[in-house]
């Protein structure tokens, strides 16, 4: 007998191996298809960027704005601003001369420390101090932050630091004044103290800032020279 041969098997085969090569060609259409889109579409990457350098930007202006040393700008002006009060007030919340004394120099002395030796240096990175060479012989020494350092300084604390060391030796002078004049004598050494110890903190910051070998005399000198010359040129040229 004669062998019989199915067609139906190698027919079957051949149309599926035809739908496979057309799935095949229809997937590369669309990935081609995809891929030129988006070779030829422009991805605009520059919003990103502005706003990523704007955001740098802003940091900066915040930083500084803002206030970096909190705790020393607030001690900076605790001890100073606790003298006064206490000073102003001792006579009403109490009547011994000796404690409400002890208790404005012992703030006199906290505030010259603290400024003399932490808030200086933190907040607008200047300091002072007096050293002893060899030969027994003092120096004063007046440094300022110089360089990268110098830009750290927040604006904010700067102002804090200089209003304050400013204001308070004013006030002192103000009421030494005002003891003098209504012959209050045992106040003055304590109006004394207060105008000694704020105003070596003041001197010492105002020949940081200006320069260590710089002369306050000098510079005063300078000042009121230019000054003089300023106004000699416009009346020139007015006439």
């Amino acid at each position: 007998m004669t062998p019989v041969v199915d067609d139906a098997v190698p027919a079957e085969h051949a149309r599926k191996r035809r739908a496979c090569l057309r799935l095949n060609m229809l997937t590369e259409g669309v990935v081609s298809e995809g891929i030129a889109a988006s070779l030829l579409i422009p991805q605009d990457t520059n919003d990103e960027d502005v706003s990523l350098f704007d955001a740098e930007e802003d940091a900066g202006k915040k930083s500084k704005k803002s206030i970096k040393h909190p705790l020393a700008s607030f001690f900076h002006l605790f001890f100073r601003v606790s003298a006064v009060l206490v000073y102003l007030l001792c006579g009403i919340f109490s009547s011994s001369f000796i404690a409400c004394m002890v208790t404005i120099i012992l703030l006199l002395s906290c505030d010259f420390w603290t400024v003399k030796n932490i808030t200086g240096r933190l907040m607008v990175g200047l300091r002072w101090w007096n050293q002893v060479d060899d030969d027994g012989r003092s120096h004063w020494v007046f440094e300022a932050r110089k360089g990268a350092g110098k830009q750290q300084a927040s604006d904010s604390e700067s102002r804090i630091f200089w209003i304050g060391l400013i204001v308070c030796p004013v006030l002192w002078v103000v009421f030494a004044f005002s003891t003098l004049f209504s012959l209050k004598i045992k106040w003055v050494p304590v109006v004394v103290m207060g105008v000694v110890l704020q105003g070596a903190n003041l001197y010492g910051y105002v020949r940081c800032k200006v320069g260590g070998k710089t002369s306050l005399k000098n510079m005063a000198t300078n000042y009121f020279g230019r000054q003089f010359l300023k106004q000699a040129m416009s009346k020139e040229e007015e006439s």
